[in-house]
């Protein structure tokens, strides 16, 4: 099914805190705001990459 290894995919939880943790500090300076509002980030994009897997397996099963 993938023609990728799965273990790329442990690339994806390191990829989202940083990412999440950036987001977050380039808006606030306070720790925990930046924090509170990396977890609202990290929550936000895993939905959207959820959504996204979902359209394309479902493309996929009806090819």
């Amino acid at each position: 099914m993938l023609s990728i290894s799965p273990l790329y995919l442990l690339y994806f939880l390191p990829l989202l805190v940083v990412i999440s943790l950036v987001y977050g500090a380039t808006r606030h300076e306070d720790l925990s705001r930046i924090l509170r509002h990396a977890g609202h980030t990290a929550y936000w994009l895993i939905a959207f990459m959820g959504v996204i897997f979902a359209v394309l397996w479902l493309v996929g099963l009806l090819v």
